[in-house]
C-alpha cells in the first residue's frame, strides 16, 4: 500500500472482516456456552423441537450476511494487504475460517438435516447431540482463532502505516512549562 487512500481502504475492509468474524465466533460461542447446555436440560421432544426451530430461523439474510461476509471480507482484505506485513495474519485467518466453514458443511449441516427427519425424538437426539456439540466447539475455537488473527493483522497493519518513530509521538504537540532556575515548582 503506497498511498493514504489505499491504506484507509485496507483498514476499513480489514476492520469489517474482523467485525463479521467476531459476530460468527460469537454465534458459535453462545451455542457452546449457553444454548446447548440449556437444551441439554430439556426432555427429548423439547430438545428436538427447539433445535429444529433454531435450524429453521437461523437461515436468514442477517446470519448469512455475516456467515458468508466473514470469509469474503477476509479474502478481500488478504488480497488488498498482500504486499504488507499484515498479509500473513489475514491469510491465516482466512485458512482458520475455511476450516470452520468445512466443519459446518461436512458435519453440522448434515446433523441438522438428520434431525429434521421424522423419527423417535430420543433416537434423533442421541444421534445428534454429542457430535453436533463437539463440532460446534471446534467451530467456536476456529472462528475465535480467526478473530485473534485478524486482530493481530489490524495491529500490524496499523503500525505499518506509520513512519518510523511516529507511534511514540503524541498526535498534538505537548508544551512544557519550564521554571526558571531557582523558582519553586509549585508556582
Amino acid at each position: 500500500m503506497t498511498n493514504t487512500r489505499e491504506t484507509r481502504t485496507g483498514t476499513v475492509v480489514l476492520s469489517a472482516a474482523t467485525v463479521a468474524m467476531g459476530l460468527i465466533a460469537g454465534v458459535f460461542y453462545i451455542f457452546a456456552c449457553a444454548v446447548m447446555p440449556a437444551l441439554a436440560r430439556s426432555d427429548d421432544r423439547t430438545y428436538v423441537e427447539v433445535m429444529r426451530n433454531i435450524n429453521d430461523v437461523i437461515q436468514n439474510p442477517v446470519f448469512f450476511l455475516s456467515f458468508m461476509g466473514a470469509p469474503a471480507l477476509t479474502g478481500w482484505s488478504a488480497w488488498q494487504l498482500r504486499a504488507t506485513p499484515a498479509a500473513r495474519w489475514t491469510w491465516a485467518a482466512l485458512a482458520a475460517y475455511a476450516l470452520v466453514f468445512f466443519v459446518t458443511v461436512a458435519f453440522n449441516i448434515p446433523l441438522n438435516n438428520a434431525l429434521a427427519a421424522q423419527g423417535d425424538p430420543s433416537a434423533l437426539r442421541e444421534h445428534f447431540e454429542g457430535p453436533w456439540v463437539a463440532w460446534n466447539v471446534a467451530r467456536a475455537v476456529g472462528s475465535t482463532a480467526a478473530v485473534a488473527l485478524l486482530t493481530r493483522a489490524l495491529l500490524v497493519h496499523g503500525r505499518s502505516g506509520q513512519k518510523p518513530g511516529e507511534a511514540a509521538q503524541p498526535s498534538a504537540p505537548l508544551t512544557s512549562r519550564r521554571s526558571a532556575p531557582g523558582a519553586s515548582a509549585a508556582s
